[in-house]
Order: structure tokens, then sequence, then C-alpha cells
């Protein structure tokens, strides 16, 4: 179902609507943004009700935490200054897929036509079949494998066609990477650590390696670790032995700050590179942050940046959650896709009294049309087909505890 075109400057995101995206500051009623109840207090009328999931417990609460109040974030600037009327309900999933499954169940108990989730990969999985079954829209603002969306090289899920990423792709990550390193002549000696037990890892570092022998980079260590391990001496002691002179970590957070204690423990200072799941090391408890000094990794965002856009998202984003740390690219990423969300219902003239699986049915053709564009606090961004998204990623370098740009 697609309904008529009703197109207002309020939003200024999509490509069919001139401008770039209106920040107006947090507001619209954010009753209570640290609980797991809807948190917008408007009247009945033409709401749309959107759902989230995400850890806001567990080890993975820095991600779920931090899409949570981007999204929010967006909610409010929508309701206080667009058309669009929205009431976001979070859930927890605690990083674990059945619990998120029984989280997508209590959101559909309360009515959710749209969901913004999940946050992590494995939760995604699930939750992704259950939504392409249903018919709900979802868009997700850092799951990031292939099997989240299904029906393309790489994974043998079938294709997911309500279901699109605002994040990189797992094999666009790696790609990129070798890329990246290549270009910039970041290493001339190369070691992979990777997690064998993780979807998000081994779908980097296959892609990532890949792409480096057709770039000719000579990858002399290549070893791996599970969910479970602590220690990295014999990792990191293989790159050492080995003369690297860059570590590729594609990997989450926790096992990197591990691998860089270790690699400090013997005396062995290489680049370190890494990806978008490393976004958050700064804030991981207990971590002695001067370790990711000089850490390299590829980001759509960073709190740094000068422009309004970006410093306007920040400042919201610190008086919604009441404390001065910077938003990190997982809330920036929730952001836009609540702001896509609201792009693609101001573009096709959706009203919030439609069913789920017809609001479906259009925010499908809407993504998937070539000219619908979003300019968001990532980057312009476009879809495919299979629902991976097109945008640009930056290089980023940890300098005196903040992320600087590269490019």
């Amino acid at each position: 179902m697609k309904a008529n075109i009703s197109r207002r400057n309020f939003l200024q995101l999509s490509g069919a609507v001139a401008g770039s995206a209106i920040l107006a500051g947090c507001g619209g009623g954010a009753s209570d943004a640290g609980s797991d109840e809807p948190t917008t207090d408007l009247s009945d009328a033409g709401i749309f009700k959107v759902g989230g999931i995400g850890p806001t417990t567990g080890a993975a609460a820095i991600y779920g935490t931090a899409t949570k109040f981007g999204a929010q974030v967006a909610v409010n600037e929508l309701n206080a200054s667009s058309d669009v009327l929205m009431e976001l309900n979070w859930q927890d999933d605690a990083h674990d897929p059945e619990q998120s499954v029984n989280a997508y169940h209590n959101l559909l108990d309360w009515g959710m036509q749209i969901l913004v989730g999940t946050t992590t990969t494995g939760p995604c999985v699930a939750v992704s079949a259950e939504t392409n079954a249903d018919r709900i829209f979802q868009l997700t603002p850092s799951a990031s494998s292939v099997d989240v969306i299904g029906g393309v090289e790489g994974t043998n899920e079938p294709a997911k066609d309500n279901v699109f990423q605002m994040c990189f792709t797992d094999p666009n990550q790696g790609i990129a990477s070798a890329q990246y390193i290549s270009e910039q002549g970041l290493g001339t000696k190369i070691a992979v650590i990777y997690n064998n037990a993780d979807a998000y890892s081994t779908g980097i570092y296959n892609k990532f390696m890949e792409k480096s022998a057709e770039l000719n980079l000579d990858v002399v260590s290549e070893t791996t670790f599970t969910d479970d391990t602590v220690d990295f001496s014999v990792q990191v002691g293989d790159a050492k032995a080995k003369g690297a002179d860059l570590l590729f970590l594609p990997m989450y957070y926790t096992p990197a700050s591990l691998i860089l204690a270790e690699a400090q423990k013997q005396a062995y200072a290489p680049k370190f590179f890494g990806v978008d799941g490393m976004d958050g090391i700064l804030t991981l408890e207990g971590f002695d942050t001067s370790l990711a000094e000089g850490v390299m990794l590829l980001t759509p965002f960073v709190a740094s940046a000068d422009d309004e856009a970006t410093q306007n998202f920040v400042a919201a984003y610190k008086e919604l959650t009441g404390s001065d740390e910077d938003p990190n690219q997982f809330a920036a990423d929730a952001y836009d896709c609540v702001k896509a969300v609201a792009a693609a219902i101001q573009a096709a003239g959706l009203t919030a009294d439609m069913t789920a699986p017809e609001l479906c049915e259009a925010l499908i053709a809407q993504f998937t049309d070539p000219s619908f564009k979003v300019a968001g606090l990532t980057g312009e961004a476009t879809w495919s087909a299979t629902g991976e998204v097109s945008k640009s990623p930056k290089g980023m370098v940890i300098q005196n505890g903040v992320y600087v740009s590269m490019d």
C-alpha cells in the first residue's frame, strides 16, 4: 500500500525534501527515559507506535542504552516540531535471542507498528524471522550481520524484505577496513585476531582477508578466540613474534580492551585498527583509557565533529541522559533510524491509523525507492532492495580520550 504523498520541510531528511536535519533539542515529553515503558505522553490521535529492543542490562548494555537514548532524542524532536508523532516503547533483551523474542511479543501486545531494533546481531537474527512472518517493518541501528536481512551472499538465511539496516554490514566493514589500511599505508605486516564463535567478528574477518589478498596486504598472523577467552597472551605473542606492525581487531570492545592490556604487558606497541564494535571502549568500566590512545577504527559518527547537527544531537543526548558522556556511533545510528522512518512516513503520506502490515509494505516501497535518501548524523544513506545501507565510513583515531577524524 502506498498512500498519497504529503511532504513538509520539517524533516528535511529525505532526497525529496531539500536541506539537512533539524535538531530541535530535547523536548516533547520524555516522561522516564530510563524505564522500559512507553516514553511519550501525547493524545491518542495520529501517533505511530514504535518499538525498540536492545540490551540495557548485562555485558552489552553500552550498546542498548546508547541506541535507546539516541532513538528517544529523535522521537522527542519529532514530537516537538513535526507532523509525525511517535511513542517509543523500549524493551531490554540483555543481548539474549530468547529474551529478545519475548520482548518483541511484549511490543506486539502493546500495539507496535514499526520496530527500530534490535541492537545486537544474535537477537536481531531471531527477531527478524518473527517480524518477517508478522509483516512488521524493521530498521536496525546496529545489527550488522547479513544474516539479519538474509538473501545475500554470505548467509543461508532467507531474504527478509521487511528488514533494513542503518549500520554497515559485516562484509562491507571488512572490505572497507582493508581498503582504508591499504590506501593510508597504515601497516606493512598485519596481524588479525578475531572471535571464531561470533558471526559479527567472523563475517568481518572473512571479507577482510579476501580484500587483503586482492590488495596484496601482507597478513603475517591470524589467531582466534571465543566468547569465554580472557587470556590473549598467545594471540598477541604470535603477532609480536611475526613482526606485525598493525593489529586488525574485528571485534567488540571488551575483548579489544584485554588485547590492548596484553600488548602493554608484552611491551608490544603496534598500531591497532578496529571496527564499529569497538566504539564504547572509552566508557568501559575499569578500563585504562590511556591504553586506547592511538587506536584507529572506521565509524560513521564522531561526537567531536563541529557541524551544527552533531553538536545539537550531542547536547540533546547529554540533557536526556543527565550525563557528561558523549553519545557513541550506536546512539547516532538509532537517531538516524527514527528520523529515516519519519522521513519515509512523511514522503509516502502514511497515517497512524494504518495497520502494521500496511505500514510495512508502504515503508518497504519507500526505502527501496532509488530516489529516497536520508542525510543523517552518520552520513547520507540509501538502501538496496535487500535492506543493506550504502553510506561512507570515516576513519577515526583516539587522541587524548576522544575520537578525532583521520580524514
